[in-house]
């Protein structure tokens, strides 16, 4: 075996970013608490910062800041939206440490000639660094790093020469490469537009006579309102004081949905394109214990994403299913950014096993994924602690060997444990008894039921787009310095 040394930091994959939007049509709704209890339902998708920007009758007032929902938007903090506006944009944001600047929380807020706008966006957008030396050239002068201000910017200028701001966006979202899903409110109307391969999740709900857009459904039963359906790949979404307006901008010849929004990133009451997250990633498991079978007195699934998992796992097997950790959910769900031993610590706060339920057991374990199997060694290692008999090991994904370039943060390639070790080895290092991962080829049978496509570039290597030339961060991130007290 090759001599191994992984990183601790992120041992896990990182969203990038939840966006909510509501056009009221309905007097008595209060937009701004309304916009702060849809964050809560996306906290999952980013806790770096938050933000919601309101907007009545083109006057915008935005407030963002660093830190969860709960950190930014306290009861005082919503009182100060002294305007009860009619269209609110909002955002959750999850970003790398070394691009975490105030500057790129969202919403984005900007006044150009032709007004104000503001945008919040989840996503990655390919040829960032190629749109933003060609607007730079031109004069442009940015403040942070966020896809979110480029996409303001493209749209500003093709507003000059357009007669709407619906084409503004239109012909903006064309020169567009990668992933987007974004949101953006013009004086009096709000837009949803989705990139041609539907790399990220965008759907649409109603309140009474009221239009609402999110990153994903479950925000709609957080707020009292209806889902009506998933935004369409290369679609714009128009709401206004009429109602809604769909324009499909352009067509991808297969969509492309993020696989690993079914496997880790999307709360699992959420119901995406292929359908609802809790029923596909039961599926996932029933698959694991087809090809995975093993003799074993329990199956526990890593909380919480891999509780779905281990509960199909234990349908198709006959093994009985039961809790053997308890979270604290008040740790965070992200462990990066701090020093390894101070991870460590964390870990061992985070999950307590069950002794009771686990001494003297076989007991199969189901995780979401192993990217650097530093967290599955733990986990192994604390069930053997608690007098476990056996411990196998099932990943309700396949083996993690890519990067994404659109939008989901894994670490580096030569990091990935699955590019350093055979299977065989990667079960030694845990410390598990078996190991088993699901394969591509019946996760893509069991989404595609739904007849719609998906992105598994970080599992095969085969990307449905466009990848980024250069790294616009990474080339000017030595040329300007961001520490953490600065943020």
């Amino acid at each position: 075996m090759k001599d191994i040394t992984i990183d601790m930091l992120n041992d896990k994959v990182h969203e990038e970013c939840g966006v909510f939007g509501i056009y009221s049509r309905d007097e008595d709704l209060d937009v701004a608490s309304i916009s702060r209890d849809a964050l809560y339902a996306l906290q999952h998708r980013g806790q770096e910062s938050a933000g919601i920007a309101l907007n009545k009758d083109g006057k915008f007032k935005c407030i963002k800041d660093i830190g969860m929902v709960s950190e930014v938007f306290t009861d005082n903090v919503l009182d100060e939206f002294d305007i009860n506006g009619n269209i609110a944009i909002a955002h959750v944001r999850y970003t790398p440490y070394k691009s975490l600047d105030r500057a790129g929380s969202q919403p984005l807020v900007i006044r150009y000639i032709q007004g104000s706008m503001a945008i919040c966006h989840n996503g990655s957008i390919t040829n960032y660094a190629e749109i933003r030396n060609g607007l730079e050239e031109g004069g442009a002068i940015f403040q942070s790093f966020s896809n979110a201000e480029l996409i303001a910017y493209v749209i500003a200028s093709e507003r000059v020469n357009s007669e709407t701001i619906e084409e503004a966006v239109k012909n903006a979202s064309l020169k567009l490469q990668g992933a987007y899903s974004f949101v953006a409110s013009s004086p009096s109307k709000m837009f949803a537009v989705r990139d041609p391969n539907g790399f990220r999740p965008l759907c649409i709900g109603k309140i009474g006579k009221s239009y609402v857009v999110a990153s994903e459904s479950c925000v709609f039963d957080s707020i009292g309102a209806q889902f009506v359906r998933n935004v369409r790949p290369g679609e714009m979404v128009v709401i206004d004081e009429e109602g809604l307006h769909s324009y499909q901008i352009e067509e991808a010849e297969k969509t492309s949905l993020c696989l690993f929004e079914y496997v880790y990133i999307a709360r699992p009451d959420s119901v995406l394109d292929c359908g609802a997250v809790h029923t596909v990633r039961k599926e996932f498991g029933k698959q694991l214990a087809r090809d995975y079978p093993v003799e074993a007195d329990m199956v526990c699934g890593v909380p919480d994403s891999g509780n779905d998992a281990a509960q199909g796992y234990a349908e198709e097997s006959g093994i009985p299913y039961s809790a053997a950790f308890i979270k604290n959910k008040y740790i965070g769900r992200s462990l990066s950014n701090v020093k390894n031993t101070k991870r460590e610590r964390l870990l061992k706060m985070r999950l307590n096993v069950l002794k009771s339920q686990v001494r003297g057991k076989k007991i199969v374990i189901i995780d979401d994924s192993i990217i650097h199997g530093n967290t599955a060694s733990h986990i192994v290692k604390l069930l053997r602690e608690a007098g476990a008999a056996e411990v196998h090991m099932r990943v309700s994904s396949p083996p993690l060997k890519y990067t994404c370039h659109y939008g989901s943060d894994f670490d580096f390639e030569k990091d990935m444990v699955a590019n350093i070790m055979t299977e065989e080895e990667i079960k030694n290092f845990i410390g598990a008894d078996s190991l088993g991962y699901i394969s591509i080829e019946n996760m893509k049978k069991i989404i595609g039921k739904n007849g719609i496509g998906v992105c598994d570039a970080c599992f095969s290597g085969v990307y449905n787009g466009p990848v980024p030339k250069e790294n616009f961060v990474d080339k000017f991130s030595k040329k300007i310095e961001i520490t953490k007290q600065e943020v």
